[in-house]
């Protein structure tokens, strides 16, 4: 890819792309604090401001709090970013389109009716100025929710990523610049079966009814090439969550049904599957050596390995 630049290390810079805000707490927030921590920038794109939210905490569930959610869930969104340590949150600009068969899935100013080559444009000009070396989105396989706009994620920022290095593609939206590679976060069945296990062991009622176990069952299982140790990180979900007020119960059992002591126990790792790296020409490839040693039970430990300058 002539002319492009390829993600060598500068200060190192960790871009993620979400939904909606609070997508950022529930997915990835502890390896973010832990990179924040040593000194990587941290950068959030929230492509929606969520205005299709539910209320879900009862005591909050007011026709007030209603009339001024999207004023509300930009709120929780700061609140939220700060606890966890992004450095900048940018706003796509997109409504929240609800989900597939409602009316606001086709309303003209939402997320899954944005034209694909302007959301991705909207996204390159953000990766060509803030320069990460490691992009995250959401992966393909999204049978579990296919939310509209967690499904469009994943396809503007597949293209997102192939674009931003070709210095051909949108040249009014900065210098060509190509991250070294592009991650998918993950949830393996693995964990949830254990958090499952934990309430049956501890005599509660699982909040993983069978419903929910059949679904690990029927989804197909994806490879996880990288698992982070998050550590001293593992209560920032929850109190990233938390500052979604308008989003979460803080009662409920799914997020917060067993006491913080014993979920810093159970699997306190972040899973992501290595989707695409720059070749040495700068063109994105598949990473088919870490696929193939993550299918052999080798992982990654760190987002950047490979890309830190030498101690």
């Amino acid at each position: 890819m002539p002319g492009s630049v390829i993600g060598v290390p500068e200060r190192l810079c960790l871009l993620t792309v979400h939904a909606h805000p609070d997508d950022e707490s529930s997915k990835g927030a502890g390896s973010v604090a832990l990179y924040h921590a040593q000194g990587v920038r941290t950068v959030l794109v929230c492509c929606t401001g969520g205005e299709e939210g539910e209320v879900l905490n009862p005591a909050l569930d007011t026709p007030e709090v209603h009339a001024r959610l999207p004023e509300l869930r930009a709120e929780e969104l700061a609140r939220a970013t700060a606890i966890i340590g992004y450095d900048e949150v940018v706003m796509l600009g997109y409504r929240d389109s609800g989900m597939a068969g409602s009316e606001s899935v086709t309303n003209p100013d939402c997320f899954a009716m944005a034209p694909l080559d302007e959301a991705v444009e909207r996204v390159v000009a953000i990766v060509r100025r803030t320069r990460p070396q490691v992009m995250v989105i959401y992966g393909d396989e999204q049978s579990g929710y296919p939310h509209p706009d967690h499904l469009r994620v994943h396809e503007v920022g597949l293209e997102a990523y192939r674009a931003t290095g070709d210095p051909e593609r949108y040249p009014d939206s900065g210098d060509a610049w190509q991250p070294s590679k592009l991650y998918y976060t993950g949830f393996s069945a693995k964990r949830f079966m254990e958090i499952h296990q934990k309430f049956e062991e501890l005599g509660l009622e699982s909040p993983f009814d069978e419903e929910w176990r059949k679904r690990w069952d029927d989804i197909p299982p994806e490879p996880i090439t990288t698992c982070i140790d998050v550590g001293e990180f593992a209560d920032i979900r929850g109190d990233a969550l938390l500052a979604h007020a308008t989003q979460v119960d803080p009662k409920s059992p799914f997020w917060f049904g067993l006491p913080r002591e014993v979920m810093r126990s159970i699997h306190p790792f972040d899973e992501y599957r290595l989707a695409l790296v720059a070749g040495p020409d700068g063109t994105p490839v598949a990473p088919t050596d870490l696929a193939a040693a993550a299918l052999a039970g080798t992982l990654e430990t760190d987002l950047f390995a490979g890309l830190r300058a030498p101690e």
